[in-house]
């Protein structure tokens, strides 16, 4: 899932309070225990299950959820990363500053860095990829990228960004599959192929891949920062069986796992010899209501939905009790853009209410379905044929069908979904909500038209504080703008909420710093958000 995605100021993204290394809290109070790191080790390989294969490898063609930004990070480098407080900061790039309006931002990359093909990463090597590739018709990052009017060249290492407005938070952009250069050489020798054939600057080469089986990776022996990656070689799996994941895991046929499932969390906790690299960020469970379809585009069918779920028996199916919160909004508590006004304002349970709001709109002789006074409203939810969702989906039925909602339910796989919800050939379904991003890029994403929007909802209070957001890297300012954004999601729920979903990478123990990764200057990474890890800074143990 994670179909709605994600500063310069701080958005924090719930890493560990060390930086990496110790553990972490989870909502009871319980510490996760993580085994002695010790000293680095070079060489060794590492088998990692993830939770689903993804389509291609190449920025602009591929559908990069969490599993695919785990191979990503080992095949490409990020040109902007963020620090434990959320900052976004130049990891690939040496630095990166904007004019006095935010209008344009001059990017200056590190010398001497070089793609796994030998050619170099310069100023011409990011403007081909990004004209010929990553907004070019038929890219599915175009539209996130139409703010920019034009990339230019300044010199050998340095471009300039020029946007067609101010955009104070444009570099967050750069964290995502934008900011992660591949070489324009061998995307353009391999033509319709070069999703198949990644190559990017990152810690391990491009080897093979066997669709729906593995994906291997070998150490880049060239790399661009000294004394990494340790490990030789890494082996990508797709299981997207959350059992069968963690019975790999704990019978050594694979070495690390990651999972965004709170049930496979508390599982992996039980298990001996195995260290568990948790996070609980902004990511949240919840519902996509497809606003452009009637009665969803009637407020009160949504608030209904909404005020008819208990959100804790929903934390309860999918194992988050006394791991995780219910959610108010689409950011976690730890984050500098939670809103207390807006957790007041998100609906709670309360079933009389929701009947009445139900209840007003099939007695309404102009209600926007068209259907006779008195006609219940029936529609189709959809989720992944996962078993927790599967059980989820059956109390979301539960909970509507209690109003008099006639709900079918609908098994779709996970890629198929995405292109589903993408395409808002749907009525409403299971989705993840926020993330560790600048909240301009939270909601643009969420709530303008086609990028992608897949609710299709809009609101001039939105548009009025995207536009405050865009403008300014005043914290204050831009806390403000983001919680009148809450506010009108907790008033209009295009979205329902579930509860924050804990996310880990569980390892077994000779798997080391799997959330110690750092910037080339030195300084702390953010740890391992979402279930995402920088691969070429671990170590296996002797």
């Amino acid at each position: 899932m994670g179909i709605v995605a994600l500063l310069m100021a701080s958005a924090a993204c719930g890493s560990d309070d060390d930086g990496g290394n110790g553990g972490g809290d989870d909502e009871a109070g319980a510490v996760v225990d993580i085994s002695e790191q010790g000293e680095p080790v070079e060489g060794g390989e590492i088998t990692v299950g993830l939770e689903a294969e993804t389509n291609a490898w190449l920025p602009g063609t591929a559908n990069f959820g969490n599993p695919g930004y785990n191979v990503g990070f080992a095949i490409y480098d990020p040109l902007m990363k963020r620090t434990p407080d959320g900052e976004v900061k130049p990891y690939l790039a040496e630095s990166m500053e904007p004019n006095e309006d935010f209008s344009a931002w001059t990017l200056t990359l590190r010398p001497g860095v070089q793609f796994h093909d030998d050619t170099p990463l310069n100023a011409e090597a990011l403007k081909t990829v990004w004209d010929t590739y990553l907004v070019a018709p038929g890219s599915n990052l175009a539209s996130n990228l139409a703010e920019v009017a034009s990339l230019d060249v300044v010199d050998d290492l340095t471009v300039t960004y020029q946007l067609k407005a101010p955009n104070a938070a444009f570099p967050d952009l750069l964290t995502d599959p934008a900011g992660w250069p591949f070489s324009p050489t061998a995307a353009a020798e391999f033509g319709d192929d070069a999703g198949s054939n990644p190559v990017g600057t990152g810690p391990f080469r491009f080897v093979s891949w066997t669709r729906d089986s593995q994906l291997v990776v070998e150490k880049n022996e060239n790399y661009w920062q000294e004394g990494l990656p340790y490990l030789d070689k890494i082996t990508f799996r797709p299981i997207p069986d959350e059992d069968t994941r963690l019975q790999s895991l704990q019978s050594g046929d694979i070495d690390a796992m990651q999972s965004l499932r709170q049930s496979t969390v508390d599982r992996a906790r039980d298990f001996d010899g195995v260290d568990n690299y948790e996070f609980l960020g902004n990511n949240s469970g919840g519902s996509n209501i497809n606003t452009g379809k009637p009665p969803f585009d009637d407020v009160r069918i949504r608030k209904a939905m909404a005020l008819a779920l208990d959100q804790e028996a929903l934390v309860e199916v999918l194992g988050g009790t006394g791991l995780t919160p219910a959610s108010t909004q689409f950011f976690g508590p730890d984050d500098p853009y939670y809103s207390e006004k807006a957790a007041e304002a998100w609906p709670d349970h309360d079933p009389e209410q929701a009947q009445e709001l139900y209840d007003d709109y099939i007695n309404d002789p102009a209600r926007s379905d068209g259907q006779p006074v008195g006609t219940d409203i029936s529609f189709t939810y959809t989720c992944p044929p996962d078993p927790s969702l599967n059980e989820l989906s059956q109390l979301y039925q539960s909970f509507w069908s209690d109003l008099g909602m006639q709900v079918e339910l609908e098994q779709v796989e996970q890629a198929a979904y995405t292109q589903q919800a993408i395409a808002r050939d749907y009525d409403a379904g299971c989705t993840r909500h926020g993330g560790a991003r600048d909240p301009y890029y939270v909601f643009s994403r969420a709530f303008t038209p086609g990028v992608p929007n897949v609710t299709e909802f809009q609101h001039p209070d939105i548009d009025e504080n995207l536009a405050i957001l865009r403008s300014t890297n005043d914290v204050e300012e831009r806390k403000a703008a983001a919680e009148a954004i809450s506010l009108v999601l907790a008033d209009q729920v295009p979205v329902t909420l579930t509860g924050g979903t804990l996310t880990v990478i569980a390892v077994k123990e000779a798997v080391k710093n799997v959330d110690g990764w750092t910037f080339p200057d030195g300084s702390d990474g953010n740890g391992v958000p979402e279930g995402t890890a920088m691969w070429g800074h671990i170590w296996l143990a002797d």
